[in-house]
């Protein structure tokens, strides 16, 4: 099992981080991934911080929420993060119409900017999106993201717009909310996307998927997760994970998760 994207690098974490990874690994994670994203605390350097003391992968990316925040020092930062290789995707990057806490025009030059920069140093996207489908689907086209590849995480979209990120050979991540009983469009999704092209994650410490509903969410959780797909795509929890799993590797090129037979 893998977690395709956590965030316990933030404060909710402090006290009991160490603990929380290690129920990780318990419950049989073979990875998380962290998503680090640049705030006015200094959020990249926090997370890759966590990342490293638990050697875990960690991403990179400007949220819709900071965009506000991007200006070329942040891209150059990003961008250095890249070619040393210490990030294996730019995210979570996006467009989130819901809160608008950066203007709309922003949040589209911020989005289209790190998709041209994900190009340009070769890596997958993490795409955050909310309330923004069409136009998110439209700049992912437009900005030739199908070059890079790529995954709309912790989707809340509609059909529309798992077909286009399909099309464009992004895959589909899922979290709790696949399992909240009014998620009828998501849990359709779930069942139709592909075994090659879906992930599961929890977005901790967001969004805990029952029966954990009401509680700070974390990594060890993500079974919940992929045992709410197993129940509607009619699989097993063994068979959903494994997949995942494969899935996460080959998208983040974390070959040491494949093994012989998925290759």
């Amino acid at each position: 099992m893998i977690d395709s994207h956590c965030h316990i690098d933030v404060a909710q974490f402090d006290h009991d981080r160490e603990e929380v990874v290690a129920r990780a690994r318990a419950a049989g994670l073979a990875e998380m991934l962290v998503v680090a994203g640049v705030d006015e605390e200094d959020g990249l350097k926090r997370a890759l911080d966590v990342a490293g003391q638990f050697s875990l992968p960690a991403t990179a990316g400007v949220h819709p929420h900071e965009a506000r925040l991007a200006d070329e020092r942040v891209y150059d930062e990003i961008r250095r993060l890249a070619r040393e290789g210490r990030v294996v995707a730019i995210g979570e990057i996006g467009l989130d119409f819901h809160y608008d806490f950066s203007p709309r025009p922003v949040q589209r030059e911020v989005f289209r900017s790190q998709i041209r920069l994900a190009r340009e140093v070769g890596l997958p996207i993490v795409v955050h999106t909310r309330e923004a489908d069409e136009e998110t689907a439209a700049i992912l086209e437009e900005e030739g993201a199908s070059e890079i590849g790529g995954v709309v995480h912790c989707f809340t979209g509609g059909l529309d717009l798992a077909r286009r990120s399909l099309a464009l050979g992004f895959c589909i991540s899922f979290s709790g909310i696949v399992a909240f009983p009014r998620a009828e469009v998501i849990q359709q999704v779930a069942r139709e996307v592909p075994d090659d092209r879906f992930l599961v994650e929890t977005d901790a410490p967001f969004l805990a998927p029952p029966p954990h509903r009401g509680r700070r969410n974390e990594p060890a959780f993500v079974v919940e997760v992929a045992r709410q797909l197993a129940r509607l795509r009619g699989a097993d929890l063994e068979t959903i994970g494994a997949l995942a799993r494969q899935n996460y590797a080959r998208l983040f090129r974390r070959e040491g998760l494949l093994g012989p037979a998925d290759r």
